[in-house]
């Protein structure tokens, strides 16, 4: 058997005589050290070996089946994932070899362009893809090309069941919101849970729109998107500092922990609202108690950092606002991929089963942002022309202490009264790209700086943030450039 499928296996690999010399032998190397190893462990796995005679378990099953139609899919993901890209970018399985992060370039993301732009102004929460790459074997999924190929699941629904009892389940160890006696609706991302959200508590009276109001400095999905559908039964108004207490037909977004600054936010009106709770986990802030508000979203993408995998969910009390807003859901995709569900539910498990308390998770989480925020704040203590937001120590009741939040944004803020439009200062002196404050609703005093970055592009950022620091303080140091040349003076961009 072992040597027939050693001559399958060299079938299936693709013919290498077309690369380049300079990518040959590296490439084919890691080829062959997969192949071996990979046989060699399908083929005791298969029964072939000696494992085999421990009648090995995985979930209900009290011996494992010969691998089939899988192998060359989970060979296929191997080899790609092997490709280690120089530790500055990543292979995967539908692209056509290493995509490079950020400000590094070539064939295996080895060399950094140092004219690039440190960019802080997205919110991929990619700091968290080592982590998955350890987990890497709880969480692979490998989909047949049959898997559900329904509209629905066996009951009729399109929600996995399953997935909602670990969502539950998370929200119960974490206690950041009750879910006792409410419902779910599932999202693509928290992008279509806000649009939602407003269709289910809007107006039923088109000539009298409600009036979709937040709070400075808000999210500017908030905003774009509303405004973007021009509903006749709702209507984006801004602020709601312009608005009375009085006027009844209102939507409120309330972000908490919010977006920039990371504050927890509270309602102003207390009437129909919103509250996104995306961030509202232990990585970013402390939880002082459950959240328990007639909707709130949550996010796999800030949790975990899956953001491709677009999911989201809704907590909602009033049965007939979740009528309403599972409508809207379903005209407007028909559900959530059943692909994307999976891959949830997967990841998920393996919070929860962390010790059947999250706290593997959320204790790496919570070191790799407490540790940015300490490393930020201590070049940031020496600048009097910039400052960040203050972070108010809380109680936690899932880590049981007081302590501050690490907030996923850097709310930074140009003290001088001539740097009128702040992210224009530090993309001209600083090379550094951020989100101006007037995105936010707010002053252009103020920039939105990403800090949930792989660790080299925040490493990047944080030499960037120094050198305008080092310069305000009169410390001047001339860096060159790999071909010798001055890449920074007084004048110039700033590594």
């Amino acid at each position: 058997m072992f040597p027939h499928f050693i001559v399958h296996l060299k079938q299936e690999i693709p013919n290498c005589s077309t690369m380049s010399k300079s990518k040959n032998y590296g490439f084919l190397i890691s080829i062959a050290v997969n192949i071996l190893l990979i046989s060699i462990g399908i083929y005791l796995y298969a029964g072939g070996g000696r494992w085999a005679e421990k009648n090995l378990q995985i979930g209900h099953l009290q011996s494992t089946p010969p691998l089939g139609w899988s192998s060359k899919a989970a060979l296929e993901a191997e080899i790609v994932a092997a490709m280690p890209c120089s530790g500055h970018g990543r292979a995967y399985v539908d692209g056509s070899g290493c995509e490079c992060n950020g400000c590094y370039v070539g064939d295996d993301c080895s060399i950094l362009n140092v004219t690039c732009p440190a960019d802080a102004h997205g919110g991929d929460c990619m700091y968290l893809e080592p982590y998955w790459i350890e987990n890497a074997v709880d969480t692979a999924v490998l989909i047949s090309g049959w898997h559900r190929m329904s509209y629905n699941y066996a009951d009729g629904s399109m929600i996995s069941s399953e997935l909602e009892y670990y969502i539950r389940k998370l929200h119960h160890i974490v206690g950041n919101a009750v879910t006792e006696g409410r419902r779910l609706v599932f999202g693509v991302g928290s992008a279509q849970l806000l649009s939602g959200a407003v269709y289910a508590l809007s107006s039923k009276e088109a000539s009298i729109p409600s009036n979709v109001l937040a709070t400075a400095p808000y999210y500017w999905l908030f905003r774009d998107q509303t405004s973007f559908f021009d509903a006749k039964n709702f209507t984006f108004k801004g602020n709601t500092s312009a608005w009375h207490s009085n006027n009844t037909n209102l939507v409120e977004f309330v972000t908490s922990p919010n977006n920039p600054d990371g504050g927890l936010k509270e309602s102003v009106f207390h009437k129909k609202k919103v509250n996104d709770h995306v961030f509202y986990w232990p990585q970013f802030s402390p939880i002082p108690k459950a959240a328990d508000e007639d909707i709130m979203i949550f996010s796999l993408s800030k949790l975990t950092g899956h953001a491709g995998s677009r999911f989201g969910w809704a907590i909602v009390k009033d049965d007939d606002v979740y009528d309403k807003y599972s409508t809207f859901n379903f005209v407007a995709s028909i559900g959530v991929s059943k692909e994307t569900q999976l891959r949830a539910l997967k990841i998920l498990k393996v919070i929860v089963k962390g010790g059947g308390t999250g706290r593997p998770f959320f204790e790496h989480a919570d070191h790799l942002m407490r540790d940015r925020w300490e490393r930020l704040t201590a070049v940031i203590s020496k600048s009097t022309r910039f400052s960040i937001q203050e972070r108010k120590p809380l109680h936690c009741t899932f880590f049981d202490e007081t302590r501050p939040p690490n907030p996923p944004f850097a709310w930074l803020k140009c003290n001088r009264e001539e740097d009128v439009d702040c992210q224009a200062v530090l993309q001209q002196q600083g090379n550094i790209r951020g989100r101006p404050g007037s995105l936010f609703d707010d002053s252009t005093s103020y920039t939105r700086l990403s800090l949930t970055s792989p660790e080299d592009q925040f490493d990047l950022l944080l030499k960037r943030i120094k050198a305008l620091v080092d310069q305000e303080n009169g410390y001047i140091e001339t860096v060159k450039s790999s071909n010798g040349s001055p890449f920074y003076n007084r004048k110039g961009l700033y590594m």
